[in-house]
């Protein structure tokens, strides 16, 4: 029971806090002795009258995710007022990491705390303060993620048939898993929508250059626009022939028999493929698509002081909307003088008197096997786009011939590539490199001639080094209402010539760049 004694108060009660009245009313009072406070009751509840407010309690975050635009996340704080303390008129938010502004307020639970950085993991604590302090801070509420829309993802095209492929790259996803991407064509066809980064857009008319951008869609809404992509402009494919030699594979080195190098894989659509294939089917091209072309080296042959020759490097054609045609550089010729294996590759190289190793295998469709080594003395013939290498004592010599390569009119002129390096001999009878620019086996293996694919020689004698593979080549074969352009990093031989009634060719020499037609 409350003491409604005298208090030295003018007749206020008082007692401990159980002994407040049951069923006050806004503005009866109370003294307090469990607190030392004069309370009044508000509607809010019993307060200090004359003390500051008391830290609130159980704060409690919640993430308002929807709707809200990248990096503005928003949360909403609710808590509760602390108890035995005095009125609060105001309360005061402070998220951790800190924001801008720092702290937010209000009068009452909860309060609104806007511009957190989407994906971002905060925690608030909560002060109140009336006109006689500011308390100390709650206890932190726990971790709440902000999430919002996603950032504006980025966009760019390649032309097709009526149609553009494209490519999106996103931005972040504003803490909430990307669903759907819309694309919106300029000038105006429809708006298209997918879930993958690569989309074909199609119903696009030929000859009309367009632009397009992108919006990312989550869980929370839809992102701002992208800005626009690079122009394309539609237009039909053309067909283009081709023929793609990688770089040949090196020779072994000597003191016994060692291996040619294997040619570099032969493929083409204009007359026969390497390995006894048929023409492979044209090339699709579009006009203003960029193409990547690489052109594979040679392989080193094998140094005068030792260590191992190596294959030559692929060659390729590859770009949107074109399966890539590869050819496999030619594989190595095995030593003479160690246990090394001939590899395989386009054609394969020719094995090594040492270990008296098989040839290494060609590949299907670009080139034949390398030659055996049968005896101590002599390395079997590298592979050739056209035949298989000579094994170790045939050819009318110890050392195997290399096989011979496949002759091709692309530019209007037959000429034979891809022929197989000969093997070495420990004597003087080495084997003769493959017609297509083969190189020779003999005390110094012959090198394979440039921009054939063709195989190096193996070395003969004590020591004598392998000679190294020839380079590749690309050739393409076009319309002549088409020219090509030319990026940085590639060298050409002969660039936009014509052949033909009513075509034109350029072969490619060497190095990694990029193409185009227009």
């Amino acid at each position: 029971m409350a003491d409604l004694r005298a208090s030295g108060l003018g007749g206020v009660p008082k007692g401990q806090t159980a002994d407040r009245p049951a069923s006050p009313s806004i503005g009866d009072v109370f003294y307090n002795g469990t607190f030392g406070n004069l309370e009044i009751y508000t509607s809010q509840g019993w307060v200090a009258s004359s003390a500051p407010a008391t830290s609130p309690i159980s704060v409690v975050a919640t993430n308002q995710p929807s709707g809200r635009a990248f990096n503005n996340g928003q949360a909403s704080v609710a808590f509760s007022g602390g108890p035995g303390g005095g009125f609060a008129s105001e309360f005061i938010v402070t998220p951790s990491p800190s924001t801008s502004p720092s702290t937010f307020t209000g009068s009452s639970s909860p309060i609104t705390v806007t511009g957190l950085q989407s994906s971002q993991q905060y925690t608030y604590t909560v002060q109140a303060k009336n006109n006689f302090g500011t308390s100390v801070a709650s206890s932190a509420s726990s971790g709440v993620t902000a999430t919002t829309v996603p950032q504006a993802p980025s966009i760019s095209a390649t032309s097709g048939d009526a149609q553009a492929i494209i490519t999106i790259t996103p931005g972040a996803t504003g803490g909430s898993s990307i669903t759907q991407y819309s694309i919106i064509s300029n000038p105006a066809t429809t708006t298209q929508t997918t879930s993958n980064t690569t989309y074909t857009f199609t119903g696009l008319a030929n000859g009309t250059a367009y632009t397009f951008t992108a919006t990312a869609t989550n869980a929370n809404g839809t992102s701002t626009s992208s800005s626009a992509s690079n122009s394309v402009t539609p237009a039909a494919p053309f067909s283009a022939s081709y023929l793609v030699i990688a770089g040949g594979g090196g020779g072994g080195n000597g003191y016994s028999g060692s291996g040619g190098g294997g040619a570099g894989g032969y493929r083409t659509s204009f007359g026969t493929s390497g390995g006894g294939a048929s023409a492979e089917s044209a090339a699709s091209l579009y006009p203003g698509q960029t193409y990547t072309i690489t052109v594979g080296a040679g392989g080193a042959g094998t140094p005068l002081n030792g260590g191992d020759s190596n294959s030559g490097s692929n060659s390729s054609i590859s770009g949107s909307g074109l399966t890539t045609i590869t050819s496999n550089g030619g594989g190595r010729g095995a030593n003479g003088s160690s246990s090394n294996q001939a590899l395989s590759g386009g054609s394969g190289g020719g094995g090594g008197s040492a270990a008296r190793g098989a040839g290494g295998a060609g590949t299907p469709n670009q080139g034949f096997d390398g030659g055996a080594a049968t005896n101590s003395n002599g390395g079997g013939g590298g592979g050739g786009a056209g035949a298989v290498g000579s094994p170790a004592g045939a050819g009318g010599g110890q050392g195997g011939n290399g096989g011979t390569g496949v002759a091709s009119s692309i530019t209007g002129s037959s000429v034979t590539r891809g022929g197989g390096g000969g093997g070495g001999n420990y004597s003087s009878s080495s084997g003769s490199g493959g017609n297509g620019g083969g190189g020779a086996g003999g005390g110094d293996g012959g090198n394979g001639s440039t921009n054939t694919g063709s195989g190096g020689g193996g070395g003969g004698y004590a020591s004598g080094p392998g000679g190294n593979g020839g380079s590749g080549i690309i050739i393409l074969r076009y319309p002549n209402t088409f020219s090509v352009s030319v990026g940085a990093g590639l060298t050409t031989g002969v660039l936009n010539q014509a052949v033909g009634s009513n075509e034109r060719y350029t072969t490619f020499t060497g190095g990694t760049g990029t193409i185009s037609f227009s």
